[in-house]
């Protein structure tokens, strides 16, 4: 594969097995024509998550805000303090109300349970569009 087509590697992190399964299925091997394939990482514990974030691979995280003990929200405020030039991150949120604490976590776009297939893919395509060299 060429870099323009390399797949882009989106970290699925939640303690839970059927959430993250539903973040893929929804999201499918190709979120948007003009994007390239998707490889997904699954992660369930938190020092996964860093080692794969500090490998510098991951083009998003998607963090499940209430995962335990570690919970989305604290990891994605503790990457962008810490992190220079963090993935962008998209929180799953366990309610709509709970935007508010996706802002303080600084993720770039929350989602929140139960998923909406149309508004995660939504999301996630334009979080990508950034980690993709522009098209001629």
């Amino acid at each position: 594969m060429t870099a323009t087509t390399a797949p882009l590697r989106v970290l699925v992190y939640s303690d839970d097995s059927d959430v993250r399964q539903q973040v893929i299925l929804a999201l499918g091997r190709r979120v948007h024509p003009d994007l390239p394939e998707l490889e997904f990482v699954e992660v369930a514990t938190e020092p996964v998550v860093w080692q794969q974030l500090d490998s510098g691979a991951i083009d998003l995280a998607i963090l499940d805000g209430e995962a335990t003990p570690a919970g989305g929200m604290g990891i994605a405020r503790q990457l962008k303090d810490e992190v220079y030039q963090s993935p962008p991150v998209l929180v799953l949120t366990g309610r709509p109300d709970d935007r508010w604490l996706a802002t303080w976590s600084r993720a770039e776009a929350a989602v929140s349970h139960p998923l909406d297939p149309i508004e995660l893919a939504e999301a996630v395509t334009r979080l990508l569009r950034s980690r993709v060299p522009a098209q001629a």
